[in-house]
């Protein structure tokens, strides 16, 4: 499958905000420095944003966070706009409750691009049965933990043991001796607290 491979500061640069796509847990003060100059030659006066521009620019936030791609962001903003409530608050609940982001959430992973390939080698259970799709939603009830082998668990216990100050979201729990978690209830915008105006994506796919 297609992704992204070049180097991820850039596209938080390019957006003016830290997307938490490299050492996602915790600020990175570097690159917030940096985040006033955007790739890319200099220019000393830079067009206006359009209204257009601006609504493209949350959705290229929304997808760089979760590492997507536009079919695969697409796909998941027709189901949010199928379901009940907010379509905005929909897809921003279906993205949380990819496998791959739960990883990430749950500090077995220090990115959601370690995450992603973290499930996508079969490293991740859910309920006992491996799961090598990062798309794959997960729902309360569930339990997430590595595959029960050597050289997977002494990875995730280190990554699990560098994050031990922070707390996991409210929505999940995590058993960090057991190296599981558990999915207590669905996610809501404010569990997920993205630097993303979601409605504004809303507005885009509207026209």
């Amino acid at each position: 499958m297609a992704r992204y491979l070049g180097p991820v500061h850039r596209l938080a640069r390019r957006e003016g905000v830290d997307l938490f796509l490299k050492g996602g847990h915790r600020r990175n003060e570097k690159l917030e420095k940096r985040l006033g100059k955007p790739p890319g030659q200099s220019r000393e006066r830079r067009a206006k944003i359009s209204d257009y521009g601006i609504q493209l620019r949350e959705k290229q936030k929304l997808k760089r966070i979760y590492g997507l791609l536009e079919r695969q962001f697409r796909v998941f903003f027709k189901r949010a706009s199928k379901q009940r409530g907010v379509t905005g608050e929909n897809l921003v609940q279906l993205l949380e409750r990819r496998l791959d982001n739960v990883v990430f959430r749950s500090f077995f992973a220090a990115s959601r691009r370690e995450a992603r390939q973290l499930v996508g080698h079969g490293h991740i259970c859910v309920n006992g049965r491996r799961v090598d799709i990062p798309s794959f939603l997960v729902k309360p009830g569930d339990r997430i933990e590595p595959m029960r082998k050597e050289s997977t668990m002494s990875q995730l216990k280190a990554r699990v043991e560098m994050y031990k100050d922070l707390a996991v979201p409210t929505w999940l729990s995590l058993n960090r001796d057991e190296l599981e978690a558990t999915v207590l209830r669905y996610p809501t915008k404010a569990d997920a607290a993205l630097p993303v105006e979601e409605s504004l994506v809303v507005e885009l796919y509207s026209k």
